[in-house]
């Protein structure tokens, strides 16, 4: 197929040879990265500046994006992380009493790379099909030939995106870490009060949400950089260790792992979510892989095993716990170093692992985002959980029999693991 464009358009160049063509939305200039799909119709200002989205170009499923502009309230970190943006229609006008500003600015003044005014819904039936995988923007003057003659060639921009490090393999963690430590105290009712519980938060990407929820409970929050050392975890005297989300690859954070198993070793309550939920699963022995199409969005139904209730939570990940459901197991580790664990949590979309609860020591995770600021707050309850396990110092009591939900029929496409192996 011959495709036309000039340098009044930006073009999205996928690994595999997929073409779309539209008009340059925020920055101008070139990005490549991983391409991924978020489902959420609301909370996009969120999403732009969740860490775990580091080199990774986001599509949004949602047509119209903007609607509602920019505020100063609503980040979750410090700045945009996305490595590029992908929309249908982002909207002409801002319409928001709290909005400071647009969409479009905000990514041009964190030179975010976007493209806008494509077929969306046919790129994420694609993306569903052949899986996430790299992919580039090119607009301006990184869409102009090297000669300066014309336009680049879409071989071109094809070697430059086969070029960039596929996501699996890739240890990010540090890059988005804070660089120093940080202190968020009591807040809500508990504000100028002495704290109810301290906790060590490690930050491997972690959502300002997340600090605040703990706030809000009574507890002073110590936020650690990614280099953070058992002996300094020991030196803040914690009533409990916290590891936050984050990207990359879980297999490539052997030292987050090693860590990990020096908190539970020292009897801390923990508590992980979505890539603490991964490093939780690895310290107990268990595997991780990467997930065909990854689950992102605030719409994704979980069951609580122990309790047979379903959530509705918000997700940001695309590697999971590779760890059997429906039973309590020995952990692989060091012949059961850490006692029996079972998967707490299920994804009832694809079966996907969503959360670890183990029985005889105080540690347990989620894979999804209980913390989500733009919502649902179902899970919310598990900060709770983590309080409650702080003050007993105990495991979170098993339950006697789980149910052990099951995706039947799942289609062809969707996350589970036996679909991943045979894509």
């Amino acid at each position: 197929m011959v495709h036309t464009y000039d340098l009044d358009d930006a073009v999205l160049v996928l690994e595999d040879g997929h073409i779309y063509i539209g008009a340059p939305f925020g920055a101008t200039g070139s990005t490549t990265g991983e391409i991924v799909f978020a489902t959420g119709m609301t909370g996009y200002q969120e999403t732009l500046t969740d860490p775990s989205y580091d080199r990774q170009i986001v599509v949004q499923t949602f047509p119209h994006i903007g609607d509602t502009g920019v505020n100063d309230e609503d980040d979750e970190s410090n700045r945009i992380w996305v490595a590029g943006y992908v929309v249908r229609d982002p909207s002409p006008t801002v319409s928001n009493w709290r909005a400071t500003g647009s969409l479009d600015d905000a990514l041009i003044a964190n030179h975010i790379v976007g493209i806008a005014d494509i077929d969306t819904r046919s790129l994420v039936r694609h993306l569903r099909t052949a899986g996430v995988m790299r992919a580039g923007i090119f607009s301006g003057a990184a869409l102009r030939a090297e000669d300066g003659q014309g336009v680049k060639s879409i071989d071109a921009m094809l070697e430059q995106v086969r070029a960039t490090a596929p996501m699996q393999g890739l240890s990010l963690y540090d890059e988005v870490s804070t660089d120093q430590p940080y202190v968020i105290e009591p807040a809500g009712e508990f504000a100028g009060q002495e704290p109810k519980f301290t906790v060590a938060a490690i930050d491997l990407g972690i959502k300002g949400m997340t600090p605040h929820l703990m706030a809000e409970r009574g507890v002073r929050v110590h936020v650690l950089p990614s280099t953070t050392t058992f002996e300094q975890i020991e030196a803040i005297n914690p009533d409990g260790v916290f590891f936050s989300n984050g990207p990359g690859d879980p297999e490539q954070a052997d030292q987050m792992v090693a860590l990990l198993r020096q908190v539970l070793d020292a009897g801390y309550p923990f508590f992980g979510i979505c890539f603490g939920n991964q490093l939780l699963g690895r310290s107990l022995g268990f595997g991780t892989y990467k997930l065909k199409f990854g689950h992102r969005g605030i719409n994704q139904p979980v069951m609580d095993v122990t309790t047979g209730k379903v959530e509705v939570t918000a997700h940001n990940h695309g590697f999971a716990v590779d760890a059997p459901l429906g039973q309590i197991v020995t952990t692989p580790y060091a012949d059961g170093r850490f006692g029996r664990a079972f998967v707490s949590h299920v994804d009832l979309n694809d079966d996907v692992v969503e959360g670890l609860q183990c029985v005889d020591i105080p540690a347990f995770s989620v894979q999804y985002h209980p913390e989500a600021a733009a919502g649902p707050h179902d899970a919310a309850y598990l900060f709770d959980r983590f309080v409650s396990m702080m003050d007993t110092k105990q495991p979170v009591p098993a339950p006697e029999s789980i149910t052990a939900p099951h995706c039947a029929d799942a289609a062809d496409g969707t996350d589970s693991k036996e679909n991943i192996a045979n894509a």
